[in-house]
């Protein structure tokens, strides 16, 4: 059965930034947070705060006219709750608290003034929300500062916020990127919290590093589209961030059509300060989150118990209850698969079980497809789906286990060799055993519940058996005796069917 959704059970996240004001409405407040509206206007509140001490007067009209629609969007669309938070540029104009007032006033909600560690600490909630287990610190780059947070797991440390968005530190550079060098070396050298970042991740959050994660997917042929969880060596990023100057210098960043043209004068600025703090805290890698202040304003309003699920499972869990013929069956596959494991004694470090346990839960959402493309669109729907807590690696893992058991393991029907190239070759191994399983769980259950468990795993020497109870043995045919014996096969066993 699937779950109606509950009127008025929406929240939104109005975020008056000093770059861009935007509306995101969620379904709602759950552990695996589902976007269904997202709006943005930049209007540069921000770019003159740090010179004039004020936000510009037509950035505040732009700002408030936005308001007006983001209010008569939630009344439209019924939703529940609306929270708003405004961020560096109206904390520190001396119009900002005017500004405030009238935008309460539109919007009709309190809008929370962050603070800069408030803001640190909501950006590092937000990793941990679509992160899974991060480790290393958190930099969230908007129009006018930039924080800085250590975070391992669930446990975050004390903030830091610069002066360096992209708007602030054009303004504070008077528009010279030598002058803007200058402050960003002062402001970073000796930064407590870049000094724990060697050898671990950075994690970039902000829509300007966001740009420059589009702008380096295209140019490396990269064969995901997907923002979220987009990762390089600390190295790469160092070098592309220097090209990226170079393009600036010879006044060539017009050419990149892929940003728009509000955000385009920040790129360089936005590299030179990821340039800088990779000198500074030399990390190993630098992973792009869509997740971030507002996610983690939402994520801190769950219960305790609700923060700690894994947030994969639960996404899975949402599209398994929404798009599966059986929400039960996927779950008695994952018990199946657990007594499969157990039974061939299969190596499966926690990692690995917790995307098993995926796979199952997705295994089946592709049913309403045509059969010719069922593998290719569950594979595009996975890889490209808008959930957290997963890397790019795990997206093609799960997502070709699901492909393997729609399209088989054929020569003829094999999947992108840009998807398999994000594998090493144990992992696809490993993708292909998933699917030739679950094809012959769904043949052998039709995806309906209370069949997988009276249907048991038994081993004899080198021998793997599918045992039937007696009240079963109908369903026995030539076709489960052969996708068996190929699941056996990659297990390396020999494989038979038995009645009980």
């Amino acid at each position: 059965m699937k779950r109606p959704r509950k009127r008025g059970s929406s929240v939104a996240v109005i975020d008056i930034g000093s770059n861009s004001v935007r509306l995101v409405v969620y379904e709602g407040l759950s552990r695996s947070l589902i976007p269904i509206f997202n709006e943005k206007t930049l209007c540069g509140l921000g770019r003159e705060v740090q010179s004039t001490g004020l936000l510009a007067p037509d950035a505040v009209d732009k700002a408030l006219t936005s308001l007006k629609r983001f209010r008569a969007l939630c009344r439209v669309m019924q939703v529940g709750r609306v929270f708003a938070i405004a961020t560096a540029a109206c904390r520190d104009a001396s119009n900002g608290p005017d500004f405030i007032a009238k935008a309460e006033r539109i919007c009709a909600v309190k809008i929370e003034i962050l603070s800069g560690p408030r803001e640190a600490r909501l950006s590092a909630l937000g990793v941990i929300s679509g992160i899974h287990f991060p480790d290393g610190i958190v930099g969230d780059l908007g129009g006018g500062s930039l924080e800085l947070i250590d975070v391992r797991k669930n446990a975050v440390r004390s903030g830091v916020t610069l002066p360096l968005g992209g708007p602030a530190l054009q303004d504070l550079a008077h528009k010279s990127l030598k002058r803007a060098d200058r402050i960003v070396r002062e402001e970073l050298d000796e930064v407590p919290q870049l000094t724990t970042g060697r050898g671990r991740t950075f994690y970039a959050v902000g829509g300007t590093w966001r740009a420059l994660a589009r702008i380096h997917i295209i140019q490396s042929g990269y064969p995901l589209q997907v923002m979220h969880g987009y990762s390089i060596s600390a190295a790469e990023a160092l070098d592309f961030s220097r090209r990226l100057r170079r393009l600036a210098a010879a006044d060539m960043l017009a050419d990149i059509e892929i940003v728009a043209d509000a955000r385009r004068p920040l790129l360089t600025y936005a590299a030179l300060v990821l340039e800088h703090i990779i000198r500074v805290a030399k990390p190993k890698t630098i992973v792009f989150s869509t997740f971030g202040v507002r996610e983690g304003l939402l994520h801190e309003k769950l219960p305790e118990t609700e923060r700690n699920k894994d947030g994969l499972i639960c996404a899975a869990e949402e599209l398994n209850q929404l798009l599966s013929r059986s929400a039960k069956h996927a779950r008695e596959l994952i018990a199946w698969t657990d007594r499969l494991v157990r039974v061939v004694k299969l190596r499966e470090t926690e990692e690995d079980r917790r995307l098993r346990h995926t796979a199952c839960l997705l295994s089946d959402i592709g049913w309403r497809v045509h059969p010719d493309h069922r593998g290719e669109q569950t594979l595009s729907l996975v890889v490209n789906g808008n959930f957290g807590a997963i890397t790019h690696t795990e997206r093609a893992f799960v997502g070709l286990s699901v492909f393997y058991r729609y399209a088989g393991l054929s020569e003829e029907n094999q999947p992108p060799a840009t998807m398999q190239d994000l594998l090493t070759p144990a992992q696809l191994e490993r993708a292909r055993l998933l699917g030739a399983a679950f094809r012959v769980a769904h043949l052998i259950s039709a995806a309906r519940p209370g069949v997988l468990p009276a249907t048991h795993f038994r081993t004899q020497g080198r021998k793997l058996m599918l045992v039937f109870e007696h009240r079963l043995g109908d369903l026995v045919a030539d076709r489960v005796g052969s996708r068996f014996r190929q699941l056996a096969r990659l297990i390396g066993r020999a494989g038979s069917i038995v009645r009980r």
